[in-house]
């Protein structure tokens, strides 16, 4: 490490698949000297998700090639969720004696663990960064009670921090309309775009079609993520049912499952709309490939990283309003079309502009694609980098 290099604390809840490609980013930059201390290995060890319904461990390297440290979580119910679910009093210590010149938290206010964090830097004098990427006050759960609660109590939390790390435009909006001052820095929100982009283009489309019992010709939007009733995937269902010819491919699981494929058969479209079940990180990018356009019709969206991912393998997106990447990323008629929650004709209607006119479609995804040339991993390490030595004084 340079000798001014900026000593970061990055402190996460456990290793997920778009954060590791970004780690091993900063730890190969001579200006920071990186340690990320997880409150859990869910995610690189096997573990149940409810969302997903599924038992697994991605499979794709989550802790090569950057420090970590596994902080020991002394839950009675240890968890990734919830108030109790993480409980890392090591975490105090290891801010104390290791002589960090910044703290960037992951893991948001809700833990013990994420005031165990805020605690000892604020003691220790350490600068703080707090993250956040809700770009919308109301919560993704819809109680309306949460609203009023989240205007008084977020902006007191955030104005703890020295600085604020949002993944987002609309985050960095959104931060503002609550009134916190708190200096902010727009860190994009990014995924590993090489290994996207690779992986879509060593794919063979037509084979990964028939695999599918898709034909070849024919036009697929593409779900990808968890059933969750947020996630509004039925959505998907009524679109493709007022696109004749147009199919539906569905990679992710979770305990809507049984009531998508009712529906299906109830609209009539069984036969046009397939089901992946959950998709390795490792086989997402031939998935990818193998469809034209991918569809985000979330109530709520922090951001939506598949977009990133669809992107990189060269198709347009078609998401809702309320997803984070509207307008840093999806931007209508130009990298894809923003459709209002819960338009389903507004949906229809961008499928059959894009299954009706190739020339459109190839347009938009070419733009998708030169879009993450501005929007990637070096922008992202660029941020934070910039941020961390502004904090720490270099």
């Amino acid at each position: 490490m340079a000798p001014d290099s900026v000593r970061v604390l990055i402190v996460a809840s456990n290793p997920v698949q778009y954060a590791a490609p970004q780690f091993r980013g900063y730890a190969a930059d001579e200006r920071l000297d990186l340690t990320v201390a997880y409150c859990s290995l869910q995610g690189a060890e096997e573990a149940h998700d409810a969302d997903f319904d599924a038992t697994f461990a991605w499979d794709v390297p989550l802790l090569d090639s950057y420090r970590w440290q596994l902080v020991a979580n002394r839950s009675l119910r240890p968890s990734v969720l919830g108030a109790f679910g993480l409980v890392n009093p090591g975490l105090w210590s290891m801010i104390g004696r290791d002589r960090f010149d910044v703290v960037v938290s992951l893991i948001g206010y809700r833990s013990v663990s994420s005031w165990i964090t805020i605690a000892a830097a604020k003691l220790r004098g350490v600068p703080l960064v707090l993250t956040l990427d809700a770009h919308v006050v109301r919560s993704a759960d819809g109680k309306s009670w949460k609203v009023p609660v989240k205007r008084v109590v977020l902006p007191s939390i955030y104005r703890l921090a020295d600085a604020i790390f949002a993944p987002s435009s609309r985050t960095v909006s959104y931060v503002r309309e609550l009134g916190i001052d708190t200096p902010i820095f727009l860190t994009p929100y990014v995924v590993d775009s090489a290994f996207f982009r690779s992986g879509a283009a060593a794919a063979d489309r037509g084979a990964v079609r028939r695999d599918w019992g898709v034909p070849g010709g024919a036009f697929v939007a593409l779900f990808a993520g968890k059933f969750a009733q947020w996630k509004r995937p039925s959505d998907v269902l009524d679109a493709v049912a007022r696109v004749p010819a147009t199919y539906a491919v569905f990679a992710g699981d979770g305990p809507l499952r049984k009531a998508l494929e009712r529906h299906a058969r109830e609209l009539g479209v069984a036969d046009r709309v397939r089901f992946l079940g959950f998709v390795p990180q490792s086989r997402l990018p031939e998935v990818y490939a193998a469809a034209d356009v991918l569809m985000v019709p979330s109530a709520y969206e922090a951001f939506g990283l598949v977009v990133n991912e669809m992107f990189a393998a060269g198709h347009p997106a078609i998401v809702s309003d309320a997803c984070g990447s509207a307008g840093d990323l999806v931007r209508d008629e130009e990298t894809g079309f923003v459709v209002e929650v819960g338009d389903i004709e507004g949906y229809a209607r961008a499928l059959r502009s894009l299954s009706s006119d190739p020339d459109l479609a190839a347009r938009l995804g070419k733009a998708a694609a030169d879009r993450l040339d501005s929007w990637g991993p070096d922008q992202n390490r660029e941020a934070v980098v910039e941020a961390s030595r502004a904090l720490a004084g270099r």
